[in-house]
């Protein structure tokens, strides 16, 4: 995926200006930045729920106007922040949601959609909340489950927005080397936001930062998460060593 100048905005404000950015094959994309600078603007645009007013987006150099939503959906899938039911469906059903973009209109989930979706539960870990409600799962279950319907979609591309949001320390770690070990394992390009920069150094390849709607740094997380970087973006003073045990930077609050 490739995106050349983007620019948005709601009424008079610009959102994002001037975005030239590319989501690689295979790599997990880090984009960081603090609140209002953009990232879930930039992630609905990546999905294409948003149109941007300037630049263009493309996969595989075809601009996104030129592809049908039922084929973009079965490139591209979306994790959301906020995913709220208000039926009581059971994690099996949740993750048979992810077969849609492949079914004919009325049409009805096979043997095979099942058969993807139970392998995306077992992918994540989940097959055993197969049969309970979502409602009744913990936080960090729900994330694994919302992350298998998006793996039944089949798709090269799935995109996060605060994939830990609300998670203990446990559950973070958990669903960043779930997102890493699907990147290796099935060759998925991954792009998230993310609020835990310690977690975004440690498992993405490479890490963009917004700063009031523009690309301040992009790059391998060494070169983006430095102090000079995080003081100027964030506007809060810390210290940034390397972690002893990745070789990956580590970032304290002064």
């Amino acid at each position: 995926m490739r995106l050349d100048n983007i620019g948005f905005h709601y009424g008079k404000e610009w959102s994002l200006m001037g975005i030239d950015l590319s989501l690689r094959s295979g790599e997990i994309l880090g984009i960081l930045g603090p609140n209002g600078s953009g990232k879930s603007t930039l992630l609905k645009i990546m999905d294409g729920i948003i149109n941007p007013i300037e630049g263009e987006i493309s996969i595989d150099n075809r601009p996104f106007r030129d592809i049908k939503r039922s084929e973009f959906a079965r490139q591209v899938a979306m994790v959301a922040q906020e995913n709220h039911f208000r039926f009581s469906f059971t994690a099996a059903e949740v993750a048979l949601m992810g077969r849609y973009p492949h079914l004919r209109r009325l049409q009805f989930e096979g043997i095979r959609d099942m058969e993807i979706a139970f392998n995306a539960l077992k992918s994540t870990q989940t097959l055993h909340l197969a049969d309970r409600s979502i409602h009744d799962l913990s936080e960090g279950e729900k994330q694994r489950v919302f992350i298998a319907r998006a793996l039944a979609q089949e798709p090269r591309i799935i995109l996060l927005d605060e994939p830990t949001s609300f998670l203990d320390l446990k559950f973070k770690r958990e669903i960043f080397m779930l997102i890493s070990t699907l990147c290796r394992e099935k060759d998925i390009s991954v792009a998230l936001v993310s609020h835990d920069i310690d977690l975004t150094a440690q498992y993405c390849h490479r890490v963009v930062m917004l700063k009031n709607g523009q690309v301040h740094a992009e790059g391998p997380p060494d070169e983006v998460i430095t102090v000079a970087n995080i003081e100027k973006v964030y506007e809060c003073p810390v210290t940034v060593d390397m972690n002893p045990t990745s070789g990956r930077p580590r970032v304290s609050i002064i």
